[in-house]
């Protein structure tokens, strides 16, 4: 089990990236929390990480804090929550409104997120309920966020994170109609999620 990686940040493709750790390249899915937290490419990065090994794949996650990682492992343990929603849903929240989410039976807010209907709301808030207190808050993640992701532009990038979080190719053409115009792809990535949280 790979449970940490330290390396250069190679490539920014969200939600894939690539770290090299002494001449290999890991290519990583990670949640869009975590893509905010992390440093220029060619900088240092450290990730927590989970391993997922299929008959058909080797699938890596990547995670800029423990309590990320941890809630993504109670998240997939779910039935009906596979790899790409627990993603989803460290996309819209973080681990502090998730844990407030479930506390408060808010099966509205969590249905907003992509891939979310009411049936599975409502079974995240019965096998999470009581779970969530020991995890670590999110406020690492909140204490690293640096500058922009990327420089400016880069409407393509926003757009296929939209996509690969589960929106369709409707809702995320709307939600980028929202952005200013000369938007980084990190704001754009959160403004695009904001807008689309209040469809």
């Amino acid at each position: 089990m790979i449970g940490r990686l330290t390396g250069t940040l190679l490539e920014k493709h969200p939600p894939h990236i690539v770290v090299d750790a002494q001449g290999v390249g890991y290519e990583l899915d990670v949640p869009m929390s975590t893509l905010y937290a992390l440093p220029a490419v060619g900088a240092k990065a450290e990730l927590f990480t989970h391993l997922v090994v299929r008959e058909d794949a080797q699938l890596l996650y990547g995670f800029a804090t423990r309590a990320e990682r941890d809630l993504f492992r109670e998240l997939i343990k779910i039935t009906g929550i596979g790899a790409k929603i627990a993603l989803a849903i460290l996309s819209g929240l973080s681990t502090d409104e998730l844990a407030l989410a479930i506390a408060g039976d808010d099966i509205v807010r969590l249905s907003k997120v992509p891939g979310i209907g009411k049936k599975t709301a409502e079974r995240l808030v019965l096998e999470l309920k009581g779970k969530l207190g020991s995890l670590p808050t999110s406020s690492a993640v909140t204490a690293k966020l640096s500058g922009p992701l990327f420089a400016t532009g880069g409407n393509t990038d926003i757009l296929h994170a939209l996509l690969a979080l589960g929106y369709n190719d409707r809702e995320a053409t709307a939600a980028m109609k929202t952005l200013p115009e000369s938007v980084t792809v990190n704001d754009g990535i959160k403004l695009a999620l904001k807008a689309l949280a209040k469809v």
